[in-house]
């Protein structure tokens, strides 16, 4: 497995620990600590849209879709919104659905780039 693959692996796994501590945080309506846990869930969303777009990931820069061929639809309203209110249960479900379309695109294009590479 190439490197990158490897490193979207890990960060699917860290989202998908970080779901699991963000469901009980707003079971148990700790916001504080559930918006912590957003923060990083937000950042780790960014760096797998660039990483599956072949881009860097640059975070400290202002966040601008327009350099990612493969992103969620509204993304850029979406994560606005999230970034305003992470302490919000919506906000953690955008957040998830974001997560889940960006994967999707990622298989896609995975395999577009497979089909398209020459026979040999």
């Amino acid at each position: 497995m190439d490197k990158k693959v490897e490193n979207i692996s890990g960060l699917l796994k860290e989202w998908e620990n970080s779901k699991v501590q963000l469901e009980a945080l707003f079971r148990e309506r700790d916001y504080e600590n559930a918006k912590v846990l957003m923060e990083k869930g937000i950042l780790l969303f960014i760096q797998f849209l660039a990483w599956s777009n072949e881009v860097p990931a640059t975070l400290d820069e202002p966040f601008n879709s327009n350099k990612f061929e493969f992103k969620p639809v509204n993304v850029e309203e979406r994560l606005g919104f999230i970034m305003s209110r992470p302490n919000l249960y919506h906000s953690y479900r955008q957040l998830s659905e974001l997560m889940v379309e960006q994967e999707k695109l990622y298989s896609k294009r995975s395999i577009l780039k497979k089909a398209s590479k020459p026979k040999g």
